[in-house]
Protein backbone atom coordinates (compact mmCIF):
# COMPACT_ATOMS: atom_id res chain seq x y z
CA UNK A 1 0.00 0.00 0.00
CA UNK A 2 1.15 3.48 -0.75
CA UNK A 3 1.89 6.29 2.16
CA UNK A 4 1.56 10.18 1.33
CA UNK A 5 3.71 12.17 3.65
CA UNK A 6 2.90 15.51 3.15
CA UNK A 7 5.74 17.87 4.08
CA UNK A 8 4.94 21.84 3.09
CA UNK A 9 4.46 21.62 -0.07
CA UNK A 10 6.22 18.63 -1.21
CA UNK A 11 4.09 15.41 -0.49
CA UNK A 12 6.28 12.02 -0.79
CA UNK A 13 4.94 8.99 -1.95
CA UNK A 14 6.29 5.98 -0.29
CA UNK A 15 5.57 2.23 -0.49
CA UNK A 16 3.69 0.54 -3.35
CA UNK A 17 0.71 1.86 -5.50
CA UNK A 18 -0.83 -1.05 -7.59
CA UNK A 19 -4.37 -1.63 -8.88
CA UNK A 20 -5.33 -3.05 -5.83
CA UNK A 21 -4.37 0.16 -3.98
CA UNK A 22 -6.65 2.33 -7.15
CA UNK A 23 -9.28 0.47 -6.81
CA UNK A 24 -8.96 1.23 -3.02
CA UNK A 25 -8.02 5.13 -3.06
CA UNK A 26 -9.73 5.97 -5.98
CA UNK A 27 -13.35 7.45 -4.06
CA UNK A 28 -10.73 9.78 -1.94
CA UNK A 29 -8.43 10.94 -4.48
CA UNK A 30 -9.65 14.51 -4.16
CA UNK A 31 -8.86 14.41 -1.02
CA UNK A 32 -5.39 13.04 -0.35
CA UNK A 33 -3.64 15.77 -1.19
CA UNK A 34 -3.69 19.37 0.24
CA UNK A 35 -4.09 22.35 -1.72
CA UNK A 36 -0.79 23.64 -0.36
CA UNK A 37 1.23 20.72 -2.42
CA UNK A 38 3.15 21.31 -5.80
CA UNK A 39 5.14 18.26 -6.06
CA UNK A 40 4.88 14.48 -5.70
CA UNK A 41 8.14 13.17 -5.24
CA UNK A 42 8.48 9.49 -6.16
CA UNK A 43 11.83 9.00 -5.16
CA UNK A 44 10.46 6.63 -2.45
CA UNK A 45 7.92 4.88 -4.76
CA UNK A 46 8.72 0.94 -4.11
CA UNK A 47 6.44 -0.04 -7.24
CA UNK A 48 4.05 1.10 -9.60
CA UNK A 49 1.51 -0.67 -11.99
CA UNK A 50 0.08 1.18 -15.32
CA UNK A 51 -2.86 1.30 -12.87
CA UNK A 52 -0.48 2.79 -10.49
CA UNK A 53 0.75 5.45 -13.18
CA UNK A 54 -2.66 6.36 -14.38
CA UNK A 55 -3.71 7.65 -10.93
CA UNK A 56 -0.99 9.32 -10.79
CA UNK A 57 -2.03 11.27 -14.00
CA UNK A 58 -5.37 11.99 -12.71
CA UNK A 59 -4.11 13.33 -9.00
CA UNK A 60 -2.31 16.07 -11.43
CA UNK A 61 -5.01 16.33 -13.63
CA UNK A 62 -7.79 16.82 -10.59
CA UNK A 63 -5.28 18.85 -7.98
CA UNK A 64 -6.30 22.07 -7.28
CA UNK A 65 -3.13 23.59 -8.97
CA UNK A 66 -0.30 22.79 -10.82
CA UNK A 67 1.13 19.13 -9.58
CA UNK A 68 4.57 18.38 -10.39
CA UNK A 69 5.32 14.53 -10.45
CA UNK A 70 9.18 14.39 -9.60
CA UNK A 71 12.64 12.38 -8.80
CA UNK A 72 10.86 8.95 -10.35
CA UNK A 73 12.30 5.20 -8.78
CA UNK A 74 14.45 3.63 -11.42
CA UNK A 75 11.34 0.58 -11.39
CA UNK A 76 8.65 3.93 -11.93
CA UNK A 77 11.43 5.18 -15.31
CA UNK A 78 11.02 1.68 -17.09
CA UNK A 79 7.32 2.85 -17.38
CA UNK A 80 7.36 6.23 -18.26
CA UNK A 81 9.67 5.01 -21.08
CA UNK A 82 7.86 2.52 -21.91
CA UNK A 83 4.33 4.55 -22.02
CA UNK A 84 6.59 8.11 -23.69
CA UNK A 85 5.43 9.79 -20.31
CA UNK A 86 8.13 12.15 -19.74
CA UNK A 87 6.38 15.21 -20.25
CA UNK A 88 4.34 14.97 -16.69
CA UNK A 89 7.56 14.17 -15.27
CA UNK A 90 10.41 16.38 -13.65
CA UNK A 91 14.00 14.94 -12.88
CA UNK A 92 14.22 16.76 -9.34
CA UNK A 93 12.17 17.87 -6.44
CA UNK A 94 11.14 22.27 -6.33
Amino acid sequence: MIEFVQQGTVCHLKGRLTQADVITLWPQRQQLLSDAIQTLSLSELQYSDSAGIAFLLALVREHSRQLELSLASPQLKKLIDLYDLHAFFTEEAH
